[in-house]
C-alpha cells in the first residue's frame, strides 16, 4: 500500500505536483506552536522525500537539472509560511486607511520569498541525491542549509524553523541546550523524513534501509531520553511565592490604535502604574514586594528623559529596592543629525535612569525602510513614511541592574535569532525580551513568539522574563518550562521568582561544531553510498 502511494506521488506530473508541494507545506505548518501537532512531519516529509524522487529533468545538463527540484521545494516552502505565517497581515489592519492595502502582498509576498529558500535547499538536496535510503541525509543537508541561509541572509528572519517543531514538548526541547534549534533541524529532518524509505524495494537496499530506520529511532529515544534525564535533574519548577529575586511582568493590553493618540498616553502611565502598584493578594504589598517590574516594548509612547512629568510620576511609583525595566524610544543628538532608537530603560526609585540598551537587530519595513530612496522614487512615500524611522544600537551587551545582577536585554524580534542572544563576553544571569505582539491580535503570532522564546532559554541555559503588551507574558526558567505567564489580550500582571541560570550550554560553546559534524558525517555517507547516483534521464 505504501509502496503505491509513494509511486503515485513520484510519477505525479503537471499542476498535481506543485499541488502536492504545497498542500504537504501547508500542513507541516501545523506543527508549529500554537497546534504544535509535529507527527503531521511523519507524512509530509516522506511526501517531499518522493517529489524529490520524481524530480528529474529529462536531457538537462548542469543547474538546469535541478529545476523540477527547485520547483518542489518552492512550492512545499509556500505553502509551509502561507500556513505559517499568514498572521503577519493583521499588523496593517491598526491603521487599515493607511496600509490595508498592503494586507495581499505582506500575506502572499513574504511566504513566497521564505519559499525560495526552501526552493534553493530541495535543489541542494537533489544535487547531491543518491538512488539509496541513505537520500534521507541529503533532504536534511538541504533544508538544514536552507534555514541556516534564512536565519543569516538579508538581516535574517529563523521564524517557524523545522527545528522549533521537534521542540514541541518540554522534553523533547531539552536537546537545544546541547545541538541548538538548527541541530534540531537536521536531526528532525532524518527523523520525520525517514519513514519513506519503507516504500523503498527491499532488494539491495536492505542495509541501507536499516540503517536509515535504526537511526531515527536511536535519535528519537536519544532526544526523548535526554530530555526526561536532564528534567528529572532539575527538579520542578520554582514555585510563584518561593524564595529569591521576586519579579512582577506588567501586561496592560492597551490597544495599538489608542496607544498613541495624544490624549491616550497619559491613561496608557496611568493603567502602567496601576498594575505595577497592584495588590493581587494578602501577601503582596504592590511595588514594594518586587526587586524588578517589568513593563513591555514601548510601553511609554513618549520619549522618556524629554517628559519630567511623566518620569516623575514613574518614579514616585518604583520604591527603594525595585527597579523597573520599560521599553520607550529614546531620541539622541539634534536637527539633522538626531536619531531615534527602539530602547529599553532601566529607572531606579526617583526615576533614575540607571542604564539603557538600544535595539541593534531592528525589523526591516517595520523599524526601517530598507531601500528607501529607491522604494520613494518608486512612488511609495506613504510606505515611507509610515515605517519607524529608527537606527540600530551598536552591540548586545548585558547591564549590571541592581537586586538583579547582569541581565541581557531583547527587545521584541531579536530573541528569534538562535545562537544571538547575548553577549558573549559577557554572560547574563538572565534575559528580559520586551516585545509589542498587539500587532497580531488574537493570532497565532504572539504564540510563536513565545515559543522562540522558551528554545532561546534552553539554548543558553539562561531564564527568559518576556513582558508583551498584550500577551504572552511569561516568566520561563532556563530549562524553557513557563513558570507563570498571562493569556494572550488579558490585562493584568504575572508575579514570581527570577529562575537561577545554568552553567553555559554545550550548544553555547560548541554547536557550531557539533552542526559542523553532522555535515561531515551525512556527506560521508553520501559519498560511501552513492555508487548507484540519481541521473538525470
Amino acid at each position: 500500500m505504501l509502496e503505491r502511494v509513494a509511486n503515485a506521488v513520484v510519477l505525479s506530473w503537471g499542476w498535481r505536483r506543485p499541488a502536492l508541494a504545497f498542500v504537504a507545506g501547508a500542513l507541516s505548518a501545523l506543527a508549529q506552536a500554537p497546534v504544535y501537532l509535529a507527527p503531521v512531519l511523519f507524512l509530509t516529509l516522506p511526501v517531499l522525500v518522493w517529489l524529490v524522487d520524481g524530480a528529474v529533468a529529462a536531457g538537462r545538463r548542469g543547474p538546469s537539472r535541478l529545476r523540477p527540484a527547485f520547483a518542489v521545494g518552492w512550492s512545499f516552502g509556500f505553502g509551509y509560511f502561507l500556513a505559517g505565517l499568514w498572521w503577519v497581515g493583521a499588523a496593517f489592519l491598526v491603521d487599515v486607511e493607511a496600509f490595508g492595502w498592503m494586507i495581499p502582498f505582506a500575506v502572499v509576498l513574504l511566504p513566497a520569498g521564505l519559499a525560495l529558500f526552501t526552493g534553493a535547499g530541495v535543489a541542494l538536496a537533489r544535487a547531491v541525491w543518491i538512488d539509496s535510503p541513505l537520500r534521507i541525509f541529503a533532504l536534511a543537508l538541504g533544508l538544514t542549509t536552507a534555514e541556516l541561509a534564512r536565519g543569516y541572509l538579508f538581516t535574517g528572519f529563523p521564524w517557524n524553523l523545522l527545528g522549533q517543531a521537534v521542540a514541541f514538548t518540554d522534553v523533547t526541547a531539552q536537546a537545544a541546550a546541547v545541538v541548538g534549534v538548527y541541530g534540531l533541524t537536521a536531526l528532525g529532518v532524518v527523523v520525520f523524513a525517514a519513514p519513506a524509505v519503507l516504500a523503498d524495494r527491499t532488494r539491495g537496499r536492505g542495509l541501507a534501509r536499516g540503517f536509515v530506520l535504526a537511526f531515527a529511532v536511536l535519535v528519537m529515544a536519544a532526544d526523548v531520553g535526554y530530555g526526561f534525564a536532564r528534567l528529572s535533574a532539575a527538579g520542578p519548577p520554582l514555585a510563584a511565592d518561593g524564595e529569591g529575586t521576586r519579579v512582577r511582568i506588567v501586561q496592560p493590553a492597551i490597544d495599538q490604535s489608542q496607544k498613541w493618540d495624544p490624549e491616550g498616553r497619559v491613561a496608557t502611565l496611568e493603567r502602567l502604574v496601576e498594575l505595577s502598584e497592584a495588590r493581587t493578594d494578602e501577601r503582596t504589598l504592590g511595588a514594594m514586594s518586587f526587586a524588578l517590574i517589568v513593563w513591555p516594548e514601548t510601553a511609554v509612547p513618549f520619549f522618556l528623559t524629554e517628559e519630567p512629568a511623566a518620569l516623575a510620576r514613574i518614579g514616585r511609583m518604583i520604591p527603594p529596592g525595585t527597579v523597573l525595566v520599560t521599553g520607550a524610544p529614546r531620541a539622541e543628538g539634534s536637527g539633522d543629525d538626531q536619531r531615534y532608537y527602539n530602547s529599553v530603560y532601566v529607572l531606579a526609585d526617583g526615576g533614575r535612569v540607571v542604564d539603557a540598551y538600544d535595539k541593534v537587530h531592528l525589523v526591516p519595513f517595520g523599524e526601517y525602510l530598507p531601500l528607501e530612496p529607491l522604494l520613494t522614487r518608486f512612488g511609495l512615500e506613504k510606505l515611507a513614511h509610515g515605517v519607524g524611522g529608527f537606527s540600530a544600537g551598536p552591540a548586545l551587551r548585558s547591564i549590571a541592574v541592581p537586586q538583579v545582577g547582569r541581565v541581557g536585554f531583547l527587545v521584541c524580534y531579536e530573541i528569534i535569532f538562535p545562537g544571538a542572544a547575548t553577549d558573549p563576553q559577557d554572560r547574563p544571569r538572565l534575559i528580559v525580551n520586551v516585545t509589542n505582539d498587539a500587532w497580531f491580535g488574537r493570532t497565532p503570532g504572539p504564540y510563536q513568539h513565545l515559543d522562540l522564546a522558551r528554545v532561546r532559554a534552553i539554548e543558553e541555559g539562561i531564564p527568559v522574563i518576556r513582558a508583551a503588551n498584550s500577551g504572552v507574558s511569561a516568566i520561563i526558567d532556563s530549562y524553557g518550562r513557563i513558570q507563570a505567564s498571562l493569556e494572550l489580550g488579558s490585562s493584568g500582571v504575572v508575579d514570581g521568582v527570577v529562575p537561577p541560570p545554568l552553567n553555559s550550554t554545550v550548544f553555547s560553546g560548541h554547536g557550531a561544531y557539533l552542526l559542523l559534524t553532522f555535515y561531515v558525517f551525512s556527506v560521508t555517507l553520501l559519498v560511501a553510498g552513492g555508487r548507484k547516483r540519481v541521473r538525470p534521464l
